[in-house]
C-alpha cells in the first residue's frame, strides 16, 4: 500500500510538471520562420513613393511597379532585411538607370546595385555594379571592381537575383551562373529597407530570409594579400577647402601645427578618404604622409591610383602632378575610376628618410588613392 501511495504521487509529481513546461512552451513567442518565402505586394499601400512619378498597375499581364522618371523612387513600407535571397523581375525604360536599394538605413547609408543603359552590349564592361552608400556618397569610382558585363534585354522582363550572406553577395542577372561576385560588402549597414529607383518597371518580387544557397557570410580574400608592394599606413590631415581652379604649392605644406591621424588602407590597398570625410559639396584637400627609410639611395617606380587631383612632395620638393577628372573629361584609365592602372612615376630616394606628402583633392564622388610601389625591399614604411 505504501509503495502504491509513493507511485501515486511521483505521477502526480510529473503530470504538474509536465503541464507546467506545457504552459511555458505555449507562453513562447512562435519562432520567426527561417526560410518563408515572401511574395511582396505592388501596390500603393505597401511602398512609399515620389508622387506623380510612380504607378502602381498591371504590365504584361503581372502587377507591377512603372518608376517615370530617372529621379523616381519606390521604397517598401515595413520590412526589414538583413540576409537572404531577392529576386525580381526588371524592365529598363530606356537608356538609363535602374537602381535597386538593400540594407537601406537611409539615403545616406545602404547598399545598392544597378543597372546602367547596356541592353544588348555583352562586353561593356560597365554594364552592372555594385556599390555602397557612404555618408551620401555612391562609391562607383573607387570599387570598379565590383562592375561587369550583364545580360541586359530591352523591351523584356530582366530577371533578377541578390543572395545576400553576411558580407559576401552573388547576383545573377538571366542567368544560372553569377553575374556579379562581390567577396566583400562594403557599406556600413547590416540591415535595412528595399527600394528601387530610376525609368524601370518591377514585378514579382520575392524575399527568402536568411537562404543563402551555401554562401558563407565571412569575406573573401583580398585579391592584395599576398602582394607586399602596397602602401598601407599613412598619416592623414583634416581636410581644407580648396577653391576651384586653384593649385597647391611647396609654401602650403602642412606644418607643425598640422594634426595628424593614421589611416590604414582597405581592401586592394586602397586609402578611403570617403569613409571618413563623407560628401563634400566643394572642393577640399587632404594631405597623406608616410616616411619611406631605406638602407641606400636608390630610384623606385610607384603606380598610383586616385580620385580626383593629387599633389607629389618628395622631401619638400614637388615630385609629380596629376589629374583624373571625370565631368571634365581628363579621365584616366579606367574610365576615370580609381586605379594603380592610373598613372605612374619615378621616386629618387635617398639613404635614410624621405618624406613622401600626396594631397589629394575631390568635389566628385568617392576619393582616395592606392599606391603601389614596384618593389619594397630595402625600404620601411612608417
Amino acid at each position: 500500500m505504501k509503495n502504491l501511495l509513493s507511485l501515486i504521487s511521483l505521477l502526480i509529481i510529473s503530470l504538474n510538471i509536465n503541464a507546467q513546461k506545457s504552459k511555458k512552451t505555449a507562453e513562447l513567442p512562435p519562432k520567426p520562420l527561417q526560410n518563408s518565402k515572401l511574395k511582396i505586394p505592388l501596390t500603393a499601400e505597401s511602398w512609399d513613393y515620389k508622387t506623380g512619378s510612380v504607378e502602381f498597375s498591371e504590365y504584361k499581364g503581372v502587377p507591377a511597379i512603372k518608376i517615370q522618371t530617372n529621379d523616381g523612387y519606390a521604397i517598401l513600407k515595413n520590412q526589414i532585411f538583413s540576409n537572404g535571397i531577392l529576386e525580381f523581375d526588371l524592365e529598363p525604360q530606356d537608356a538609363g538607370f535602374g537602381s535597386f536599394y538593400f540594407r537601406r538605413e537611409n539615403e545616406q547609408e545602404t547598399e545598392l546595385v544597378y543597372l546602367r543603359g547596356r541592353a544588348g552590349n555583352l562586353t561593356a564592361m560597365d554594364a552592372i555594379q555594385y556599390a555602397p552608400m557612404i555618408k551620401g556618397i555612391n562609391l562607383w569610382d573607387v570599387l570598379p571592381h565590383y562592375q561587369g558585363p550583364a545580360n541586359i534585354k530591352k523591351g523584356e522582363w530582366n530577371h533578377i537575383k541578390l543572395v545576400v550572406s553576411g558580407r559576401q553577395m552573388l547576383v545573377y542577372l538571366n542567368d544560372t551562373n553569377p553575374t556579379l561576385v562581390v567577396p566583400r560588402l562594403e557599406g556600413n549597414t547590416t540591415q535595412g529597407g528595399l527600394a528601387f529607383e530610376g525609368k524601370v518597371y518591377i514585378s514579382n518580387l520575392v524575399i527568402r530570409p536568411n537562404e543563402n544557397e551555401g554562401l558563407s557570410p565571412k569575406e573573401g580574400w583580398d585579391p592584395s594579400f599576398n602582394d607586399p608592394r602596397y602602401i598601407r599606413t599613412w598619416q592623414m590631415s583634416p581636410p581644407l577647402p580648396l577653391p576651384k581652379g586653384r593649385e597647391v604649392f611647396a609654401e602650403e605644406l602642412p606644418n607643425k601645427e598640422t594634426v595628424w591621424q593614421t589611416i590604414l588602407a582597405e581592401r586592394r590597398g586602397l586609402i578611403n578618404l570617403t569613409r571618413v570625410y563623407g560628401r563634400s559639396e566643394s572642393r577640399r584637400v587632404v594631405w597623406l604622409k608616410v616616411n619611406l627609410k631605406t638602407v641606400a639611395e636608390q630610384k623606385r617606380k610607384i603606380d598610383l591610383g586616385f580620385s580626383d587631383e593629387v599633389w607629389i612632395f618628395l622631401n619638400g620638393r614637388m615630385t609629380y602632378v596629376d589629374k583624373n577628372l571625370y565631368l571634365q573629361g581628363m579621365r584616366k584609365k579606367p574610365d576615370g575610376r580609381i586605379s594603380t592602372d592610373n598613372c605612374s612615376f619615378e621616386l629618387n630616394l635617398k639613404a635614410g628618410d624621405n618624406e613622401l606628402l600626396i594631397g589629394i583633392a575631390n568635389d566628385f564622388y568617392g576619393w582616395g588613392i592606392i599606391a603601389r610601389m614596384d618593389t619594397l625591399e630595402g625600404i620601411t614604411t612608417e
